[in-house]
Parts: C-alpha cells; structure tokens; sequence
C-alpha cells in the first residue's frame, strides 16, 4: 500500500467539493462575509465625517451672518438641516442626536462686529463620539477669519487684524475631555448583548434537532409563535443580568459617568434584547445544525458592529450604509445608552430610538413564526 496516493487525495477533495454543494447556505455565507468585510470596509468606514447636521439658531440677520452660514457650509463638514427657534429646542436636538453641532448667533452681532468688539459665536457640539466632532471643531478656529475679512472693506479695512473679527467659542459637550472608554464603554453594552443573545438562541432549536428532543417539542401544542417566545423570555433575564454586570463594570473600573436614570435604560433595554433574541431563533429556525446558526449570527453581527457606530463614526458612512444601519437594532441602543449615560436623556428623549427597535422586534419575531411553522410541515 502506498504511503501516499493521489487518486485517494483526489477521492477526499471531490467529496468535500460535493459537501459544500450540498450545503449551498455555508458555501454562500463562506464568499458573502469576505465581500461584506471588503465593502464595509473600503465604501462605509470613514474616520474623517462631512456634512454634520447642524442647527443654526440665528437672532442677527445680516449679510454678514448669512456669509458665516455659507462659510460653513462650504467647509463640508456643516450641513445646515434645522433652524431652531429656542435655546431649548436646539438642546433637544443635540441631547437627541438629530444633529452633531449648534451654531448660535447673538441678536447684536453685526454691531458689535462693525465696532471692532469681536462678537462671540457659540458652537456646540455632540462629542459623546469624539471622533465625529474632533476634525469640523479643529477647522473653526480659523474659519471666521477667512469668511469675515474679505467683507471687512472700505472703513471696516481696519477691522483687519492678526485676531480674528468674531470670536469662536467651541463647547464639547457630554464628553469635552474626549476620554475614549465613555464612548465605546456604553457602546459595549450593546455589541456584548447583540453578540451573546442572537448566539445562544440562535443555537436553541438547531440543538435540539441534533440531541433528539425536538420530536418531543413538535408533539406538545404549542403554537410556533408560543414556542418562539417561551424560548426567548428565559434569555430576557439573562441579558438584563449581563447588563447590570456591564454597568457596574463601567462606573467602577472606567468611571463612566451616568446622568440619566437607570430605569429608563432598563426599559429602553428590552425591545433590545428582545429584538436579538428574536433574530437568534428565527436564524435556529432557518439553520439545519449549529454550525450554520453559528455563521448566520456572525453574518448578522458583523454589520451591525460595522454600520451602527460603534468603532466608526456613523456619519461619517455613505447613505446607503447610514440607511442599513438606521435599521439595525443596535445603531439605536447605541444611542440609547450613550445618551442616557452621557446626556442625561429622559424617556422623552430616548423613545425616538426605541420604536424602529419595536418594530423591528415584531416583524422579525412574524418572520421567525412563519419560517418555524414551514420547518415544522
């Protein structure tokens, strides 16, 4: 007997080739991962964001200052998309998320400009993601001289100076010390919940076919959509477990702060978990062993780590991504959690991202009941 043969080498590829036409779904999520790394990646990831939502609260109308509003627009990193009549209603909108930055503009300030008194302009900016903020609030400082002094002509000439004509006063709210374990802390509650609850589901009913106790399940009469969620409860109390864990971790070793009350993040926790156990079974319900749940839940994981901004900033991605990832349920937890720990944001103000996750929890959890009933036939 030969040491080594080929024909029998070659006998062992063919029937692994033959295996993986077999098992199109791991055959497929094996070439999808790689081209989703590769687009993510190199189109969506972008460190450096532009066009930033801005609010412009404007009491002085002047052309003037609606030069300085089309300065910032020609920067590319302001996109003017609100103009908020109240202080108020602009700190709802930072607090919210619905925009990165406001811009204020006194009700005096074409005179005080014209006097050479060096009006003041107020930007205030979201840096509970330091890195979205950090490069539009780095070209500021000298944005006021390049818009103003080519205006300044005539006996305003004098006005020129090596000082700028207008003051610029930045504020970095939530996090102006830009310490990088408050962004990505909070961030981690949610990617440990996504990554753990969509993985233990995921392989409920898929180990159960292979131990043998599914024939006993399929004789009880319980309907799909009972069975689905008498799976997913017990997991509920299980997530809220690893995220009181997480919390304490964060105040105590990273003293992240939290501003907000805990019983509105734990309310606004559940259509999370819920969403992501839901997820998981109905992958449990679509794999045939758990090595394909396995690879479903990191083809689920991997966007949702990648498009909910998380490790990059999420404005900084093309629409498109931004669209994907406005449907994931952790792009909104995300959002959640840092505004509730950082902002100090209310139900009120949180409630804007907990229904796209109730509605993706309910479509997913019919989707799971419909797929689970034609496995059953």
């Amino acid at each position: 007997m030969k040491f080594f043969s080929v024909f029998r080498l070659w006998a062992v590829m063919l029937k692994e080739f033959i295996q993986m036409r077999r098992d199109p779904l791991t055959f497929g999520i094996l070439v999808v991962i790689p081209l989703m790394q590769l687009i993510l990646f190199g189109y969506a990831i972008n460190t450096n964001p532009k066009h930033l939502p801005t609010a412009i609260i404007s009491a002085d109308h002047s052309p003037y200052t609606r030069a300085f509003i089309a300065g910032l627009k020609n920067t590319q990193y302001f996109t003017i998309t609100r103009e908020a009549k109240t202080e108020k209603e602009a700190e709802d909108l930072l607090a919210t998320g619905q925009v990165q930055f406001v811009v204020s503009i006194p009700a005096n300030f074409t005179r005080k400009l014209i006097r050479g008194d060096r009006p003041q302009i107020d930007v205030d900016a979201d840096a509970t993601d330091p890195i979205a903020a950090s490069s539009a609030l780095k070209a500021i400082p000298v944005l006021s001289q390049k818009i103003f002094n080519p205006l300044l002509v005539g006996n305003l000439r004098k006005l020129r100076s090596t000082n700028t004509p207008v003051e610029m006063i930045t504020h970095a709210k939530y996090n102006p010390e830009e310490i990088t374990e408050y962004n990505i802390v909070p961030g981690l509650l949610g990617v440990v919940l996504t990554m753990t609850m969509v993985m233990v589901t995921g392989l409920a009913l898929t180990r159960e076919r292979e131990v043998g106790t599914m024939e006993s399940l399929l004789a009880t009469p319980a309907k799909p959509l009972e069975v689905m969620v008498g799976k997913i409860v017990p997991y509920i109390v299980v997530g809220y477990v690893q995220a009181a864990l997480i919390l304490i971790a964060a105040f105590i070793l990273f003293n992240v702060p939290m501003f907000g009350n805990m019983f509105v993040l734990a309310l606004a926790s559940l259509p999370f978990i819920a969403a992501n156990l839901a997820v998981g079974i109905s992958f449990s319900s679509l794999a045939k062993n758990q090595l394909q749940a396995v690879q479903m839940t990191f083809f689920f994981f991997l966007p949702s780590i990648l498009l909910s901004g998380f490790m990059f900033p999420f404005r900084g991605m093309p629409q498109w991504a931004q669209y994907v990832g406005n449907v994931l349920p952790l792009t909104h937890f995300i959002r959640i959690v840092r505004g509730i720990m950082l902002k100090g944001n209310t139900f009120p103000q949180v409630w804007i991202h907990m229904w796209p996750m109730l509605i993706f929890m309910v479509v997913v959890i019919l989707i799971g009941a419909k797929v689970y009933r034609r496995t059953l036939d």
